[in-house]
């Protein structure tokens, strides 16, 4: 039987903070969210001139599963789906994966509030790769850690 190396894994976490803030929050001040959750160690601008363009790319230091990893990342954006697609690439990731894909959706509940959709896109460069788990326990934290300062 051969499995296939590619897949998606995803977590819905609801929040109080509304979709329009958590949005926000990564569409125009993705530089703050070091300082929101202790999983992140490092973020910098690695190329471009401004932390938002689609053309930038940033490097990133972060614990999965117990360890520090860094990579790089370039994103693309849907204001009006509230979406970002966050591209992970180089450093840790690339020893493992030809690519992993963080896909964040927000949409807003009835009765306030907001759904945080994150969506983990990768493929694996071997059978011996596990599907990356821990990115989805990463993902849970670092909203619960934000929802925190957000809600406030």
């Amino acid at each position: 039987m051969i499995m296939a190396l590619g897949g998606r894994i995803s977590i819905e976490i609801g929040v109080h903070a509304t979709a329009a803030k958590w949005y926000n929050i990564f569409a125009t001040q993705l530089h703050q969210v070091q300082n929101l959750t202790d999983r992140i160690h490092q973020a910098k601008l690695h190329h471009g001139q401004d932390w938002h363009h689609n053309e930038a790319i940033k490097h990133w230091t972060y614990i999965i599963d117990g360890k520090v990893n860094t990579c790089q990342e370039s994103m693309e954006y849907d204001e009006a789906k509230k979406i970002i697609i966050f591209k992970l690439f180089g450093g840790d990731v690339a020893k493992e994966f030809k690519f992993i894909n963080l896909v964040f959706e927000a949409s807003d509940k009835e009765n306030g509030g907001a759904n945080i959709k994150w969506t983990v896109e990768y493929e694996r460069l071997s059978g011996e790769v596990h599907p990356p788990y821990g990115y989805i326990e990463y993902l849970y934290k670092c909203t619960v850690d934000m929802d925190a300062h957000l809600k406030a």
